[in-house]
């Protein structure tokens, strides 16, 4: 799969089984994956296909903010209006500027752009989020007026920060955020890191062990699929487009994770830059996602290390605003009532096998997301639940190693479930969290054990057991 294709609205009766008269929604998280983009490399041209693609408009109208006045930062800056062009080596390495499939030097796209039907399906995203909880929900407010209950964050990769803006610009587009005393809009916050720190997705350059563990496990994949029917019958299909001597592998060049990047990303796009048709052979699509799938994905799965210097970090991170969201409800302050994080198709993947929770051989879609949901239950005080000390989930795992955090380390999101004293682990009683993908609740393993979760719904996990 590589496009995304969102289910239909939820009808009625499926919102009221989703979301419980008893449960009330205290906080949710979304991360998304970028949306359709250029491929991150240029292959195959010896097929045809141009290396740059005329698919990125917003090329032609960039702004950017200069300072003319007020060099201490207390005036606006002004903006300065332009277009991009690319340039490349042409004949003896001159330069030349870059050009598409019909000779287009504006609207050019660089190596893994988001392109114009990217930041459309990531504002269509934008828009289901809006309608799912502002319109039917009444969770988010219709009108914004300040975005510090709003957590915002991008990955610095430019596709992931240009999806969340297109997003968060549908979810509350300019006539739904009030004007201030300032007289300018409630602008958001967005968050983002270096990619040292950079924890939403797995980081192999900032983890030396975790980047050993991945060329462990992509070792392995290597092994036990290059010598087999199934990549036999791969390089029946795209065999002769691969440099002179070389076959189609897990570890060829391209990789057979790029190959299925190009081909992925030409059938998201239109016919000026398609590939010729066996490249879209079905049975070879889902055996290219199968084996990267496993290539990819099977560590998470099955080593606790690899889950730990993986997703460890965002599991943290995730768990942290939850627990922050409950104790400011006791302590009556404000918190994170919704996040929206711009991230990528290992980000969704990595964290949903982490918890054993992405039972499926086919690759995240373009604008895929994960929602992680919060929810208290209605009671005139907070409702008991069974505490499962001994029973922690993968997700808990994730990150006990952590140490306390924050102001005076007095936070709870970052101990262990058995660092707890039984005063903490009474604040998280009647809590659960449900994680949906793309719009389809998923169940955490962990979650089915007896007093995991909500009676008669098993995708509902007790926050204690997160």
């Amino acid at each position: 799969m590589t496009s995304l294709v969102p289910r239909k609205p939820y009808t009625d009766e499926e919102l009221r089984k989703l979301y419980p008269t008893g449960l009330e929604l205290r906080q949710v998280q979304v991360l998304m994956r970028h949306g359709e983009r250029t491929p991150v490399s240029a292959r195959f041209q010896n097929a045809g296909l141009n290396p740059f693609w005329p698919y990125c408009s917003v090329a032609r109208h960039m702004k950017s903010a200069v300072l003319t006045k007020g060099f201490d930062g207390s005036q606006p800056a002004d903006l300065l209006e332009w277009k991009r062009r690319l340039e490349t080596f042409g004949d003896n390495d001159a330069p030349v500027v870059a050009t598409g499939p019909e000779g287009e030097i504006d609207g050019v796209c660089d190596m893994g752009s988001l392109t114009d039907k990217g930041r459309q399906s990531t504002y269509s995203l934008g828009q289901r989020l809006r309608n799912l909880y502002v319109d039917r929900l009444g969770f988010l407010p219709s009108t914004l007026s300040s975005t510090d209950s709003f957590y915002l964050r991008s990955t610095p990769v430019p596709r992931a920060l240009e999806s969340l803006e297109q997003a968060f610009s549908a979810l509350y587009p300019p006539s739904t955020r009030k004007i201030g005393p300032d007289g300018k809009l409630a602008n958001p916050t967005i968050f983002i890191r270096g990619p040292q720190d950079e924890i939403l997705y797995p980081n192999e350059g900032s983890c030396r062990r975790f980047a050993a563990l991945a060329r462990a496990f992509a070792q392995r994949a290597a092994e036990r699929w290059n010598n087999t029917p199934e990549m036999e019958y791969l390089n029946k299909i795209y065999g002769k487009w691969m440099p002179a001597g070389t076959k189609v592998a897990v570890d060829s060049r391209p990789r057979l994770s790029g190959i299925m990047d190009t081909v992925n990303s030409t059938l998201a796009h239109g016919p000026a830059t398609r590939l010729p048709d066996e490249f879209y052979d079905e049975r070879a699509r889902k055996i290219m996602e199968k084996i990267a799938v496993d290539e990819w994905f099977s560590g998470f799965k099955e080593s606790k290390e690899y889950r730990a210097v993986g997703m460890g970090a965002l599991a943290a991170d995730i768990v942290q605003r939850m627990i922050e969201n409950v104790e400011a409800e006791h302590d009556g302050k404000q918190a994170i009532r919704f996040g929206l994080s711009g991230c990528h198709d290992t980000s969704l993947a990595g964290i949903l096998a982490s918890l054993g929770a992405f039972n499926t051989t086919e690759w995240p879609p373009f604008t895929s997301h994960v929602a992680i949901e919060l929810f208290r239950k209605k009671s005139n005080g907070l409702s008991p639940s069974q505490l499962s000390v001994q029973q922690q989930s993968r997700w808990s795992k994730l990150f006990q190693l952590a140490s306390a955090t924050g102001a005076g380390g007095n936070t709870i999101g970052r101990k262990p479930i058995s660092d707890l004293t039984q005063a903490e682990k009474d604040k998280l009683n009647g809590y659960y969290v449900r994680i949906r993908y793309n719009d389809e609740p998923v169940t955490v393993p962990a979650c089915r054990l007896p007093g995991n979760h909500l009676e008669g719904d098993e995708s509902f996990c007790t926050l204690v057991s997160i």
